[in-house]
């Protein structure tokens, strides 16, 4: 069956269908896509929609990783993404949802408002992706679509500053989720897939990793992610950083 997966690099939902790819043992290709120039790539390739991930499944294309992750359960239900027992699974779905609906965008608002401000780690996120043409070219010319990433994400003052505030409660649910056993379980989840990625991409931005280290949702992102790529340094403003000194 052939398989592509196109996806953005470092792009957390992306990671997480890559390992419930690897999870599920299915062997694929991947395509690496620039952010914003993505959008007319899968367009031109035949998906209906514009966000990554999207994976071309045999004659199917799918697009979301709560999409995929169904869509992979169904072409091959071993070894599962979600457990048998009903209610088990009802908690597991709702950690899922809470990664994809919650948890993921903020995150994402606080890193582009940093590359933003500093567009220099960039490369540091895109190390080993293949996108057609030299890293440290496509580094020259990156000010636009970082400028227009950090647009599409909304990913101005007032809204990383509000995502900072609410990031010490999104990690408390991770990790009541986790010491619950509802994540970081001896078998693998598909909340698990979501939900890791996240936290590996905050802890790539100094000022957001001292908050997270030695908590369960840190745990979590080690054992899934342990070598995420790329490094934000210090760029947010202390004073909006208050709200995770106390987390």
């Amino acid at each position: 069956m052939s398989t592509r997966l196109y996806v953005i690099p470092a792009s957390h939902p992306s990671i997480a269908v890559q390992l419930m790819l690897e999870h599920k043992g299915i062997e694929y290709k991947r395509t690496d896509l620039l952010p914003v120039v993505s959008k007319g790539v899968l367009r031109a390739v035949g998906f209906p929609g514009v966000t990554v991930p999207a994976l071309k499944l045999g004659g199917d294309k799918v697009q979301g990783s709560r999409q995929i992750a169904r869509e992979l359960e169904r072409v091959r239900p071993e070894p599962a993404l979600f457990p048998t027992d009903p209610a088990q699974r009802a908690a597991v779905e709702e950690a899922e949802r809470f990664g994809d609906e919650e948890l993921q965008h903020p995150i994402r608002q606080i890193l582009w408002w940093g590359l933003k401000h500093d567009k220099a780690p960039l490369r540091s996120y895109s190390e080993g992706a293949k996108i057609g043409l030299p890293i440290g070219l496509a580094m020259k010319t990156a000010a636009p679509i970082v400028a227009l990433s950090a647009r599409f994400n909304e990913a101005s003052d007032e809204n990383a500053r509000q995502a900072l505030a609410a990031l010490p409660a999104m990690l408390d649910q991770v990790d009541a989720w986790v010491q619950s056993g509802v994540l970081g379980g001896e078998r693998p989840t598909a909340a698990d897939f979501q939900i890791a990625p996240s936290s590996g991409l905050a802890m790539t931005l100094d000022d957001l990793r001292p908050a997270i280290t030695g908590r369960p949702a840190a745990k979590l992102a080690q054992r899934f992610v342990p070598n995420y790529p790329g490094q934000m340094p210090p760029v947010l403003p202390a004073e909006w950083l208050v709200p995770l000194r106390g987390s």
